[in-house]
């Protein structure tokens, strides 16, 4: 039985075409990951505020080797995209950015990101959450972009805040970290939304 409604994103859109880097304001580029990136992936992890908020612990560079292997070709497979935050001059990588649980057919996806310990406090991650929204929606056609944070993650909420995401509600016991359940706001931006 066919469906009444066509999808938003035609199959193959991202997987036909290469993975693009998009420059970010203040000197910065979100471009696709590289193997040399494993070592400040690794280092990153080991950051306890990260680790906080995050399932996923690096135990070695070549553990974080294959994150990378693993975020390089989720592109193709159109259901996440995974994205290095650099210095645009020096290529030091700052954070992570993503769309996680993507749904082309649905026009949805969610935003992920991260930054290292040196990066934070500088406006970096509302910065880019908003480039890539803002590709997302107009080059991609997504619709809708969700975000998610643990309640307790203050910063993350101010990010979302900052970027555009309105909030809709909290998911009562949504994710376990290794502390526990935690109960996580949903954010969320509209094509369209003025940030």
């Amino acid at each position: 039985m066919p469906y009444k409604i066509p999808d938003v994103v035609a199959p193959g859109t991202l997987a036909r075409r290469e993975q693009p880097a998009l420059p970010v304001p203040g000197g910065l580029v979100i471009r696709p990951w590289l193997p040399a990136d494993a070592p400040g992936v690794y280092e990153a992890f080991q950051d306890p505020a990260l680790q906080r908020w995050h399932a996923r612990v690096a135990d070695s560079v070549s553990e974080a080797r294959g994150w990378i292997e693993e975020w390089r070709a989720a592109w193709t497979g159109e259901r996440d995209a995974y994205w290095a935050i650099a210095d645009a001059g020096t290529d030091v990588l700052v954070g992570r950015i993503a769309l996680k649980l993507m749904a082309l057919a649905d026009g949805q996806a969610e935003v992920a990101y991260w930054t290292v310990p040196a990066a934070r406090g500088r406006g970096i991650a509302p910065s880019a959450v908003e480039v890539l929204s803002r590709w997302a929606f107009e080059d991609v056609g997504l619709h809708r972009l969700e975000l998610t944070h643990a309640v307790a993650n203050e910063a993350s909420c101010r990010v979302a805040s900052k970027s555009g995401f309105r909030p809709e509600g909290t998911k009562r016991s949504a994710v376990l970290h290794a502390d526990g359940w935690h109960d996580m706001h949903l954010h969320a931006r509209i094509a369209g939304d003025r940030v």
